[in-house]
């Protein structure tokens, strides 16, 4: 069943929003963790309105935090029960923004970080329309298995750092192969000594392929390192 939720936003850098593109942060956290990174990507895409919305429950490990799905790392099938019914909630809130926005989802883009990725990628695959990216950080894709059900094929980029201690580097290439092999176009990029979290490098790349997938070109680089 769906609940309402609701987060953070910051608006077009150009006044209105040509595209939207929603952040989904990682277990532990909240909307407030990945919303500045829209700053960041405002001179890459001046035509896009950014909005992090709050997962829907309390955080059983972290009581100040948020959670798309409990965990308890011992039930294998907890991840799938998880991002499954986590999903009406998730579409009925992009279903609001877009119409707030006048928008479909081919200007749709989910940037997603480690939990978070999770909802993004199963989301994303399985909405009723095609969106225009998938961008997701220090994650992986559950239920490879089920990758059968999946109509529509929206670019994604998987971004993970090779010193990652919560989420392995294994699950990039696990998740890389299973979408190649779904016949689903997915791209990849290293972040070497990076833990689990986003770099400069990170960040800019991400922003560049959303850039490219939203408007359909690559924008000049900003000046300036990206952090």
């Amino acid at each position: 069943m769906a609940v309402s939720i609701d987060g953070p936003r910051i608006a077009p850098k150009s006044g209105k929003a040509k595209q939207l593109v929603v952040f989904l942060h990682g277990y532990g956290a909240d909307g407030n963790d990945l919303i500045e990174i829209g700053k960041q990507w405002q001179s890459l895409l001046p035509d896009a309105a950014f909005v992090s919305p709050h997962a829907p429950e309390p955080c059983g490990m972290s009581p100040m935090g948020r959670q798309w799905f409990g965990l308890t790392f011992r039930d294998p099938d907890e991840r799938w029960r998880g991002v499954t019914t986590a999903r009406p909630t998730l579409d009925a809130f992009l279903d609001a923004e877009l119409a707030k926005h006048g928008l479909d989802d081919s200007k749709l883009a989910l940037v997603g970080f480690s939990q978070g990725t999770m909802m993004a990628l199963h989301t994303g695959l399985r909405r009723a329309k095609k969106p225009a990216a998938i961008l997701g950080y220090s994650g992986v894709l559950v239920g490879p298995e089920h990758l059968g059900e999946v109509h529509h094929k929206p670019p994604v980029l998987l971004i993970h750092g090779d010193q990652d201690e919560i989420i392995p580097l294994d699950a990039l290439f696990m998740s890389a192969e299973a979408l190649a092999k779904a016949d689903l176009p997915c791209q990849f990029h290293l972040s070497f000594g990076i833990g689990h979290g986003i770099d400069g490098g990170g960040l800019l790349h991400g922003g560049l392929f959303l850039s490219q997938s939203l408007t359909g070109s690559t924008p000049e680089l900003p000046r300036g390192p990206m952090r």
